[in-house]
């Protein structure tokens, strides 16, 4: 239960703590623009605090850096929480029992069991909930603050993909094939057969001058970084099962082979390029009606009429009618459950049968398949996340330090 408490402990410190007893010496103790923070918020808080402490063995700071420490936190929360009000910011129940379920879920638990362990743990469920609810708040203030302030240019994610090291750590390693021949005469040839279909496999064994031609051409599984510039700089963005031209280097000429890839965010997707004709009924055209007229349509493009032709003039569909009804390539996920059936089971070039969904009737044509290799993308997704999140944290910084600096603040002296 230690990542519970822990998730309880950084709730408390980020959001106002309220005592569920009520203390009748309770006092003001510091002024904040047009609200206030009480005496027993900041000794929770410094309680909370310490106690995570002696949790994880460690010694804290002098009571009086704790204490600091608290204020200033419970200062800015409260001043953002001022700005979520005048902004009309809401948390709904909803929303936020939601919430509740996924950190629940999270430590493996039901929500009713989840509730009896915050109640066993000394903890008031509704003072938590209204702890999470002003958390809640506060990330959807900075989200707003912040989030438009941050920009990336092209050049420079482009510049942090080559540079940061963080990113070097995301690369696959990659399974290359090899076929070394002396000169460019002879690679060329060899690229021709490969281009006619033989085997680059077949071809390294009979060809190949290096090391590895006795397996086929097959290199060790290296990340590039590790590679030989050549290498590296030909697969770079390119997927599995690429060829390259024939490369020059010091022992003559190379024709390389993207065999495999392996790694955290390796991932390959099946893949279907697909064009499609939607007629929906109305009030004035019943399903039966629809279904016929559809019929219709779909006759003309099997007597041998334009498939865009007919998709521009009949498809009702207003994101693919005025592209011909195609709709580009997709992975599974994408379209509605019987949409997908029809593509997987429907063979390239070939008009499907009539089918409904819930936007209306269909047929589709499938116009290629693949597997596509997502590595790349996945790599670029999470750099840059990265790279959003640097500099997040760098403009949030400002941001609180901005707002702190023009708020009235009044810290009461107490004994």
């Amino acid at each position: 239960m230690k990542k519970l408490k822990n998730i309880i402990f950084l709730i408390t410190i980020f959001s106002m703590t309220l005592n569920s007893e009520v203390k009748i010496l309770d006092r003001v103790a510091v002024i904040v623009d047009d609200g206030i923070i009480m005496e027993s918020q900041i000794t929770n808080a410094i309680n909370t605090v310490i106690q995570q402490y002696k949790e994880e063995n460690i010694q804290p700071p002098s009571d009086e850096i704790i204490k600091n420490e608290m204020i200033e936190k419970l200062i800015i929360d409260e001043l953002q929480l001022q700005l979520a009000d005048r902004a009309g910011i809401k948390i709904s129940d909803a929303e936020l029992n939601e919430t509740f379920i996924r950190i629940a879920k999270n430590n493996q638990m039901e929500l009713e069991e989840f509730i009896n362990y915050i109640n066993s743990q000394g903890e008031q469920y509704e003072d938590l909930r209204e702890d999470i609810r002003r958390q809640m708040l506060i990330q959807r203030v900075q989200q707003g603050r912040v989030s438009s302030e941050v920009q990336i240019t092209d050049k420079e994610f482009q510049s942090f993909l080559e540079t940061d090291d963080s990113i070097k750590t995301l690369e696959p390693e990659i399974l290359l094939g090899q076929i070394l021949v002396v000169n460019k005469i002879d690679a060329e040839k060899i690229k021709t057969k490969i281009e006619e279909k033989q085997k680059f496999e077949d071809l390294a064994k009979e060809y190949s001058q290096g090391k590895s031609a006795s397996n086929g051409g097959l290199l060790e599984w290296k990340k590039p970084s590790d590679m030989p510039t050549i290498f590296a700089e030909a697969i770079k963005n390119k997927d599995k099962n690429w060829i390259s031209e024939p490369l020059e280097s010091g022992a003559g000429y190379h024709i390389i082979k993207i065999i495999d890839k392996r790694g955290n965010l390796v991932k390959f997707e099946d893949q279907w390029n697909a064009r499609h004709i939607l007629m929906i009924p109305t009030t004035i055209r019943s399903n039966e009606a629809t279904y016929q007229a559809l019929e219709e349509v779909r006759k003309k493009i099997l007597d041998g009429e334009d498939f865009e032709t007919v998709a521009n003039e009949f498809s009702e569909d207003p994101g693919s009618a005025n592209s011909g009804g195609n709709l580009g390539w997709a992975g599974k996920g994408k379209y509605a459950k019987e949409f997908e059936e029809t593509m997987i089971e429907t063979e390239i070039g070939v008009i499907s049968e009539i089918f409904e969904t819930q936007f209306g009737y269909h047929f589709l044509e499938v116009l290629d398949k693949r597997n596509k290799d997502l590595t790349q993308d996945l790599i670029e997704d999470r750099a840059y996340n990265i790279l959003f999140s640097r500099k997040y944290d760098e403009a949030l910084e400002n941001s609180l330090r901005t707002m702190r600096a023009e708020a009235f603040v009044e810290i009461k002296a107490l004994d």
